[in-house]
């Protein structure tokens, strides 16, 4: 080979590397930095009479999640769970939780930024709150309670109707 030759030959090279960096620079990354129980809570107002009645559980689940930004590229996604279980119009017992999460997320656009915070990381909390939930109700010595999965994109989609609808009304009534 010639001089020239592998002058260009190392030229490719060097640009093969360099656009390599940069797509490597611009692809999104995710990471999970922690995931903890923030706040947690059994009652059992009933109990002990509510272990004499038969048991008819009647199951209410609330979802609520939270996104706080700790720096550029990290957030705090914190998902409630209030599990309400009545057993003849009774409280059998309450369980409020707050699973949180630290996330890296960078080179997200907006759009995709917040269907990751609002739909893929409460995705990854509920098996672990899920898991706490059925640890308490069998410390409370109720029977088995396993919840039902939960498709987080639904509800993050169903979230997002929700705001156009609310802003094409706001739109409409101040147009009047």
């Amino acid at each position: 080979m010639t001089t020239a030759q592998n002058q260009n030959q190392n030229q490719n090279q060097n640009q093969n590397q360099n656009q390599n960096q940069n797509q490597n620079q611009t692809q999104p990354e995710f990471a999970i930095q922690r995931i903890y129980v923030k706040d947690l809570s059994f009652e059992s107002p009933q109990t002990p009479a509510i272990f004499q009645n038969e048991w008819k559980p009647d199951l209410n689940l609330q979802i609520q999640t939270n996104t706080t930004r700790l720096a550029e590229d990290t957030h705090e996604v914190c998902l409630k769970l209030i599990v309400t279980v009545k057993s003849a119009d009774k409280v059998a017992f309450l369980i409020e939780i707050q699973q949180a999460g630290i996330f890296t997320l960078r080179q997200f656009h907006e759009q995709q930024l917040h269907a990751m915070l609002g739909s893929v990381c409460p995705s990854i909390l509920f098996p672990y709150a899920r898991e706490v939930v059925t640890d308490l109700a069998a410390r409370g010595t109720f029977p088995p309670l396993y919840l039902a999965p939960v498709n987080f994109e639904a509800l993050y989609a169903q979230h997002l109707a929700q705001q156009q609808n609310q802003t094409s009304t706001t739109e409409t009534s101040s147009s009047h």
